[in-house]
């Protein structure tokens, strides 16, 4: 397990419950700091209320301790960013790109009008992740990639300390998804973003973890490097018998 000067993020004894049944049970790990942690599972897992636990919105027992700022001692990171796997909003909304980008970012109602300042520093945003000829789309007639490029430079914006993407490629065509993880691979090697990344595809996981994170009914099943983890035997563990044949297959996962 990462130590603790390495994590931005330690997790003790974590639990969650809802509704009265036990979601997240005893977990204890490091998220480490600077890399690409994959989260995986089987749906049911815990991976969602996990990254819903990192962000404050359900109530857990236990301790998440933030090691923030140049000397790690700030106890809570400024800023998270967040991309959820399906965006709660009206997407039939008649509303453009920049607009639904200044909702997220103006201190001033949209109706006083978005100044040329805050146009430009959209359009710059956009540029993070290659989608700045979408600034005046309608939200409504993006495909799923393009939406999930607007969401990701919105949880971009300020620069997070720790970005959560909660499979971040699902709703994308099965040809775009890879020029996304692409993306990701890319925005952390550049500013160096804590990121935890719940996905399926595990040749995703290969590709751009350094750090993975097995649930199974709520509890780490296992935790290490992916040529640790993503093996035959490890697979099969997590997923069941009939996924084992995917180890070095994973796009079929």
């Amino acid at each position: 397990m990462t130590s603790a000067g390495d994590a931005l993020v330690s997790v003790e004894d974590l639990c969650v419950s809802l509704g009265g049944k036990p979601i997240l049970q005893h977990l204890h790990t490091r998220i480490p700091r600077g890399q690409v942690t994959a989260l995986i599972g089987l749906n049911g897992s815990g991976k969602t209320t996990f990254l819903r636990a990192l962000l404050g919105e359900v109530p857990y027992t236990g301790r998440i301790d933030f090691h923030c700022g140049h000397n790690h001692r700030r106890r809570h990171p400024e800023k998270i960013g967040y991309v959820p796997q399906r965006l709660l909003f009206d997407t039939n909304l008649p509303i453009t790109v920049v607009e639904l980008l200044a909702l997220g970012i103006m201190a001033r109602p949209l109706f006083i009008g978005i100044s040329r300042g805050t146009r430009q520093h959209i359009r710059q945003l956009l540029s993070r992740v290659h989608a700045e000829h979408l600034l005046d789309n309608p939200v409504a007639g993006l495909s799923g990639g393009e939406l999930q490029r607007v969401l990701l430079a919105l949880a971009l914006e300020p620069l997070p300390e720790l970005l959560l993407l909660d499979e971040p490629a699902a709703g994308i065509d099965f040809r775009h998804q890879g020029e996304f993880y692409a993306l990701i691979t890319e925005l952390n090697q550049r500013h160096g973003i804590t990121t935890v990344l719940v996905s399926h595809d595990l040749s995703v996981v290969s590709n751009s973890a350094q750090h993975v994170l097995c649930l199974r009914n709520g509890q780490i099943l296992c935790e290490g490097a992916p040529r640790e983890i993503l093996s035959g035997e490890r697979i099969a563990e997590i997923f069941g018998e009939d996924k084992a044949v995917y180890a070095h297959e994973p796009h079929h996962v």
